[in-house]
């Protein structure tokens, strides 16, 4: 009996199962933690996109700058004082502008140890009027047959110049020392209140003789005649008392 001789079979190598229990290795967690990364930071990316182009067609609100300035209105409600009933006629007004160099100084005492000298351009205005509220009357008289009226008015007044803060301004401001000194120690809130009535006694002054009240006397006389034209009356005559 012929001996077979034996052969050896060649050894057949099977993938090993992977344990489910075993960590995984190093490369592989970092590579997944590099992909969470880059996922998020493209989510990121795309919601300040999506903010962004909605801002721009002014769909979100905007934010303002927490560090801005803030300006707090704390004022108290507005008191009525005081009310009256107006029966004047304001016929015409002027505004008016002046200079004022004001100087106040200390005799025996160099200005430059005492000084305070302002230069202000104030503008104001003054307005001239009738006033209605006294007529009594005999102060209209009325011709229905002539369709005539005659009215005897009080003579126009002039108002107290109104200073107009929004165009008044101060030029230049000198002092001496001492009121240097004084200022840091003290500041004196009225300090500019001779300046301003100053400046408004020279405009109410120099209203008197610009001619004004010729102005107010053609303005009421005019109005009254358009009034009256309109009632069919053909004849106004209209007199003005003595100032």
């Amino acid at each position: 009996m012929a001996h077979t001789p034996e052969v050896d079979e060649p050894t057949r190598e099977y993938p090993a199962v992977p344990d489910e229990d075993a960590p995984a290795p190093v490369a592989a967690r970092r590579s997944g933690f590099a992909r969470l990364l880059i996922f998020t930071g493209f989510v990121f990316a795309l919601m300040v996109a999506a903010c962004i182009g909605l801002r721009a067609v002014n769909v979100l609100p905007t934010f303002d700058n927490p560090f801005d300035d803030q300006t707090v209105d704390r004022s108290q409600p507005v008191l009525l004082q005081s009310m009256r009933d107006l029966n004047r006629y304001v016929a015409a007004d002027g505004t008016f502008q002046v200079i004022v160099d004001l100087q106040e100084n200390k005799e025996n005492i160099p200005d430059f140890l005492v000084n305070q000298r302002t230069l202000f351009v104030g503008s104001g205005t003054v307005e001239a009027y009738v006033d209605f509220g006294g007529l009594t009357g005999d102060a209209l008289k009325v011709d229905e047959t002539k369709k005539s009226i005659e009215l005897t008015l009080p003579a126009p007044e002039q108002s107290t110049a109104a200073l107009d803060m929004t165009k008044s301004y101060v030029v230049a401001e000198e002092r001496g020392l001492l009121n240097r000194i004084g200022d840091a120690f003290g500041d004196e809130p009225n300090k500019q209140q001779k300046v301003y009535q100053l400046a408004q006694e020279r405009i109410t002054e120099a209203a008197r003789s610009s001619g004004m009240d010729q102005r107010a006397r053609d303005n009421t006389q005019r109005m009254l005649e358009s009034l009256f034209a309109r009632l069919g009356y053909t004849t106004v005559t209209v007199t003005f008392a003595n100032p």
